[in-house]
């Protein structure tokens, strides 16, 4: 039996889970639709929707189903009549006119009326609100949004937001880009509960996606889809190190950062790359410091000015740049991109190279010579290097790490909820944890450390695949936080040890 048999619920603790845009999901729907009778596809998913809402909510007595004018409104009116069916009290609003409904979702609307389903047109102002129930169904929009939720819509929206009872959405949640994880332009469902219908959306995974999904279920319908067009990340194999291998099989790792005032991001950093496996771990400070030692972890080694090494040595070394390195990076850049082996960018390295078109010249010429590199930005450094707004990014999150991949010619972790690990010419990784205790100083460059740290090891893996896994983890340790009751923010020297117990955990 399939993996995708039936509703699944989607975790984060899997080997992954293929994303597939609207224009495929689309395109699946069309050759179903063509391929069986009439609203059969259109019956699966109502019943799928109405499976799950026993599911979640057993003990439901009233159920509100929000319905659109479109073919999601129609797997709700489908729910609605199987929930009648089981038992349940079921209150529908549809909003548009009955009359004007597609095929499949007139249908529907017949046969719930056929079935003696109270169905009543949408009031705008919120007549929804007088009945109390124990279960909201939104299938007011799914993949049918493409412009900014305004009148009765937005209205419908808001009511449900304001209920108390829990939501289910369907698809996605109303007023959600599906593709992108951004808001439309006004009101957006806040569901507890998301049914993903014949794909997986990947705008249910990053940006306002995470916050408005809830938990994201999934039903394929018995309906094949095409090539993924992007990955949500599982969990990371670590396999035990052989008995023989020594500290040499595992690889150097060389931190370049730390300016006066900012040492502790390029300890953290390196503190990572240690806990991470790098078989050695230099620290190369930027500038005069009043500590020169990591007095809790001797074993992380001090190197003045490392980054004047010999080509030799910097072509055999796995080099994070840039945590706390300051402005001052004219010296110390240029022979990082022409020499360093495999190289991983952060913060202030970043900051540099999207003002310095050399620098940049010389980013894009290191793949050409087979010479990997890592970019980590946030939201506001991708803007800098992609030469736009930040908004421009978090509006399309995975269109723009894919953007700065072919730019660079570089592996790019895009930061933030739901970060994207993208690399021109294939499909990119979605991260499914991590949470808002990440929101404090240091854990990108603990983030940018392990990243080094993985890479150095072993066969070298691919860049992408080290990055997906480092980002993995740096979040799964965030999400143990929170399940252990914890509050506030995750310090990120905590952070390194929080990731090295649970990697110790595993293995």
């Amino acid at each position: 039996m399939s993996r995708y048999s039936g509703t699944n619920k989607v975790t984060t603790d899997g080997s992954g889970w293929p994303l597939h845009n609207a224009d495929a999901t689309r395109a699946a729907e069309t050759l179903a639709t063509a391929l069986q009778s009439p609203g059969a596809l259109m019956e699966a998913a109502g019943l799928a929707v109405a499976r799950l809402a026993l599911a979640i909510a057993p003990h439901a007595r009233l159920v509100q189903v929000f319905a659109g004018p479109g073919n999601n409104g129609g797997d709700g009116l489908v729910a609605a009549r199987h929930l009648r069916a089981s038992g349940k009290l079921v209150q529908v609003w549809l909003l548009g006119d009955s009359a004007a409904l597609p095929p499949d979702a007139a249908a529907a609307w017949a046969m719930a009326t056929a079935a003696g389903l109270s169905i009543q047109p949408w009031l705008s102002h919120g007549a929804a609100q007088e009945h109390l129930c124990d279960l909201a169904i939104d299938a007011l929009l799914g993949l049918g949004a493409t412009r900014a939720v305004t009148g009765d819509m937005a209205q419908a929206i808001n009511t449900l937001n304001q209920q108390e009872a829990p939501v289910l959405a369907v698809d996605v949640p109303s007023g959600l880009n599906p593709d992108t994880g951004a808001a439309l332009g006004g009101p957006l469902v806040r569901a507890q509960n998301t049914l993903s219908l014949l794909t997986l959306k990947p705008g249910c995974f990053t940006a306002e996606g995470r916050d408005h999904a809830g938990q994201v279920w999934f039903d394929t319908l018995g309906v094949p889809a095409g090539e993924a067009t992007a990955w949500l990340s599982g969990c990371p194999n670590s396999p035990p190190r052989p008995h023989s291998s020594h500290k040499g099989h595992h690889g150097d790792v060389a931190v370049v950062g730390g300016a006066r005032g900012m040492a502790g991001a390029a300890w953290l950093a390196a503190r990572a790359a240690l806990a991470a496996g790098a078989g050695r771990v230099f620290v190369s400070l930027i500038g005069q410091q009043a500590s020169c030692v990591d007095t809790q972890r001797a074993e992380l080694m001090v190197r003045t000015q490392w980054w004047r090494s010999s080509p030799d040595v910097l072509s055999r070394s796995t080099v994070v740049c840039g945590c706390g390195a300051g402005d001052d990076l004219n010296e110390v850049l240029p022979p990082l991109l022409a020499h360093a082996g495999r190289l991983v960018l952060d913060a202030d390295a970043l900051t540099a190279i999207s003002s310095d078109p050399t620098l940049m010249a010389a980013l894009r010429a290191r793949s050409n010579r087979g010479r990997g590199t890592v970019l980590t930005p946030h939201p506001l450094e991708g803007a800098r290097l992609l030469g736009c707004s930040t908004e421009q990014v978090q509006h399309d999150r995975v269109g723009a790490a894919l953007s700065l991949a072919v730019l660079s010619g570089a592996t790019v972790v895009l930061k933030g909820s739901g970060t994207v690990i993208a690399m021109a010419g294939t499909a990119p990784f979605i991260n499914p944890t991590g949470n808002g205790a990440l929101a404090t100083a240091g854990t990108g460059d603990v983030l940018a450390g392990w990243i080094g740290g993985l890479w150095a090891q072993g066969d070298k893996p691919a860049a992408v695949h080290a990055a997906a896994a480092a980002v993995w983890l740096h979040g799964r340790a965030a999400d143990q936080f929170l399940a252990q009751g914890r509050q506030g923010p995750l310090r990120a020297a905590d952070l390194v040890e929080r990731m090295a117990s649970g990697c110790q955990r595993r293995t």
